[in-house]
């Protein structure tokens, strides 16, 4: 089943001629954007900062926190033990 084909789990606002639906699949990829994106800025960190400390290249982390890829779900727990103890995770990753 293509993207444009998959059910809609979000309906469009019928108010705003920009609003579109959203798929399950899209639903998760941005909610997982959303933790990324949260977790770095609640650290006070840029998106290259936060790429550097934690070696994740920054244009991958930039297409995760804009929703144009799917984090996978092993650099959602990483992300997740980043957000609950930076300074081991930086430690551990010099």
């Amino acid at each position: 089943m293509s993207v444009k084909n998959a059910p809609t789990a979000l309906s469009a606002d019928p108010a705003d001629p920009e609003d579109f639906d959203v798929s399950a699949q899209g639903l998760d990829r941005g909610q997982r954007a959303r933790m990324i994106r949260q977790t770095r800025t609640t650290l006070g960190l840029s998106q290259a900062e936060f790429a550097t400390r934690f070696r994740v290249p920054v244009g991958t982390l930039r297409d995760w926190e804009q929703a144009r890829a799917t984090a996978p779900d092993f650099a959602v727990a990483y992300v997740r033990v980043i957000g609950r103890h930076p300074d081991i995770v930086a430690r551990a990753v010099a």
